[in-house]
């Protein structure tokens, strides 16, 4: 097994989803005294591992007929254009 990539995967989704809409939504039916904080666990994991699995099989699709150096330039240009969206929105 390749720790390292294992490691660099883990992190950099482990800092992406803190923070985010999926976090703040999991916090909010935790929250609810009426919800079992399990369901919301599992609900919230089975979520996260459906929407990495079409990840995956996006990734490996189009990594088929694009370049990995053209995903990555468009990868980048997409996050530095949401950044701009979200400073000067407001």
């Amino acid at each position: 097994m390749d720790w390292k990539t294992l490691t660099l995967i883990f992190g950099t989704v482990f800092i992406a989803e803190l923070g985010d809409k999926t976090q703040l939504a999991t916090l909010l039916f935790a929250a609810d005294k009426a919800v079992n904080k399990w369901l919301v666990f599992f609900g919230a994991s089975a979520a996260l591992i459906a929407t990495s699995a079409l990840g995956v099989l996006g990734g490996a699709l189009i990594s088929q007929y694009v370049s990995e150096r053209t995903l990555h330039l468009v990868a980048g240009m997409g996050f530095i254009l949401i950044g701009l969206w979200t400073v000067f929105s407001h």
